[in-house]
């Protein structure tokens, strides 16, 4: 074992220790507050570009707003620590009433980090809407494998630890492993509170950093809250996903009827408390890893990872989030090769909960480890990754695809007057399909007063709804919606599948002007964008106890409207 080295920005006589979170000239600390280092921080890594300061504010100050002046005071105390003037700028460039610009001339420094074996591998960026996701690749083995770690992450500081680095360079050893920090997160542009990412973005992220890295197809291994974001891809984009493995996973985190395990949502509150009082410390540890709840530098690295992984509001507003999703209806959906891993005596997520996801998936191989730790890389890590090793060696060939695909079907009927309606049903069909295309998904035909679409993110189809119930307001159209997540069959012009009737059942419920949603809207979604009102429950078989909840949905904030950054080619075509 030897100590290796980190490439860290430089810009002479200065050098940014990334991981450490500090700035030296030379080998003198050079002091600057925490978010100073934060502003200096983006701006290196986005040199020679015009950061805007409402970008730099929303980066870091996500949680508050801040006036321009307090930037600017910002500004001028980076500018003293780096001698730097505004006259004759060597470092920082103002662009006067839009924002600054980093114009130094980076170089490589190398700081030492923990001993591994091997180098760290590069940090790259891949573009995901307007967010900078960052993301590493590892390994050429013969298979991609994506690597979703759950809760937060920093890329970085993964390989400070030497038993992450050791396990993480195992997978590496057969497999083309790529890993990536979620929006919000580790090295991933800072997003406001409001905008940290449901499931379906980070779905869009992993298809992003997919494409960066080359991989048209991939093993998602997702690990604890991961493995809930993993599975949904691997419903949704059986394409691009090659097999599912999943350690430690759950479909539901908070107990509730049919699902006995997970804490009460009273004692979830108490953990967001002591995040709340207590980030900065090894939160969690003793559920996550008791073998190591004892060792003072295991609990020092947790510590430091959590600090550097994000912010106290942003670990509460995660948490909250990931409480509040719900798979149990999405998993006998997958239809690609499942491996369930979980420890027996797992205190985080008890292994029966491992156990009920895999039968819930049709086909899915569980298996129960010895052990008590929920962290992959804590513990005997073998047992772990000889099976994973095993499961992917026994892949094989190609495999059958799936006729069916997840995706959320909207459904509506629109009803204008008899003397309008001709002159109005022509306009309203033309604003209907710029929407659906605008929120990326495809119109299916339904008949001249109807509407019939599906999408692959049930966030979008329900603010496409939205926008499209706005227009036929304006024009005096009345318009009912159903909305339903679900398996589907498509051809070029016909949309067919349980999905496609239970959403049109669902929208003969509706009052006019309402958007009525199955529960499995809600629980996919998990956003405070959307307020849900119970509407009483209709007979389905899609759903164990033979009815399914419905649901009346507000929008409570537009902050989420697309634009054309975030505009993708709609993969339903």
């Amino acid at each position: 074992m030897f100590a290796v080295t980190m490439p860290q920005p430089s810009f002479a006589p200065f050098q940014l220790d990334v991981p450490a979170g500090r700035l030296f000239r030379g080998a003198q600390p050079v002091e600057l507050r925490p978010k100073a280092l934060a502003v200096l921080k983006y701006l290196v890594r986005r040199t020679g570009q015009l950061v805007t300061k409402d970008e730099i504010m929303r980066a870091v100050w996500p949680d508050v707003h801040v006036e321009d002046s307090v930037l600017k005071v910002t500004i001028g105390e980076i500018r003293k620590a780096l001698g730097d003037t505004t006259r004759k700028p060597r470092f920082i460039e103002t662009a006067h009433r839009l924002g600054y610009r980093f114009i130094g001339s980076i170089g490589q420094a190398r700081t030492p980090v923990a001993p591994t074996t091997t180098g760290i591998p590069e940090t790259r960026y891949a573009r995901s809407g307007d967010c900078s996701i960052a993301y590493q690749v590892l390994g050429d083995g013969p298979i991609d494998l994506v690597f979703v770690m759950g809760w937060v992450s920093h890329l970085e500081y993964f390989w400070t630890e030497p038993k992450f680095a050791s396990f993480l360079r195992r997978i590496a050893s057969f497999s083309r492993l790529i890993l990536f920090d979620k929006r919000g997160t580790g090295l991933s542009d800072r997003v406001p509170l409001a905008d940290l990412p449901s499931l379906e973005q980070r779905m869009d992220d992993v298809r992003a950093v997919m494409d960066a890295a080359q991989s048209k197809r991939a093993v998602l291994c997702g690990i604890s809250e991961g493995a809930a974001m993993s599975a949904l891809f691997a419903a949704t984009y059986p394409e691009k996903t090659e097999a599912l493995i999943m350690f430690g996973p759950y479909a539901k985190r908070i107990r509730g009827n049919g699902y006995p395990w997970g804490p009460t949502e009273s004692e979830r509150e108490q953990f967001l408390k002591q995040i709340e009082a207590e980030w900065g410390g090894p939160i969690g540890l003793e559920e996550r890893a008791p073998s190591l709840a004892g060792d003072p530098d295991f609990r020092e690295w947790w510590a430091t990872y959590l600090r550097m992984s994000a912010s106290p509001a942003a670990a509460v507003a995660l948490t909250r989030m990931n409480s509040q999703a719900d798979i149990r209806n999405i998993l006998p959906n997958i239809s690609v090769p499942t491996l369930v891993l979980h420890r027996k005596g797992d205190r985080c997520l008890l292994a029966e909960e491992g156990r009920y996801v895999a039968n819930c998936i049709p086909g899915a191989k569980f298996v129960e480890l010895e052990g008590t730790d929920h962290l992959p890389f804590v513990g005997d890590q073998d047992p772990v990754l000889d099976r994973m090793h095993h499961f992917l060696v026994g892949l094989g060939g190609s495999r059958p695809r799936s006729e069916g695909t997840l995706a959320t079907i909207v459904s509506a009927d629109f009803e204008a007057s008899r003397g309008e309606a001709s002159h109005l049903g022509r306009r309203l069909q033309k604003q209907v399909s710029c929407e659906v295309l605008r929120f990326q998904g495809r119109r299916f035909q339904a008949g001249r007063n109807r509407m019939l679409a599906g999408f692959d993110g049930s966030g979008r189809a329900v603010r496409c709804a939205f926008a499209i119930a706005g227009h036929a307001s304006r024009l005096g159209v009345q318009a009912r919606f159903g909305l339903h997540i679900g398996e589907y069959s498509a051809d070029r012009s016909t949309l067919c599948g349980s999905a496609v009737s239970l959403a049109r059942q669902i929208e003969k419920r509706a009052d006019p002007g309402e958007l009525l949603v199955s529960a499995t809207i809600r629980d996919v979604i998990a956003s405070s964008e959307f307020q849900f009102a119970d509407r009483g429950v209709m007979p389905s078989p899609d759903v164990e106890s033979g009815v399914m909840q419905l649901l009346s949905v507000q929008k409570t904030s537009d902050r989420f409207e697309p634009n054309d950054l975030n505009r993708r080619a709609p993969r339903m075509v």
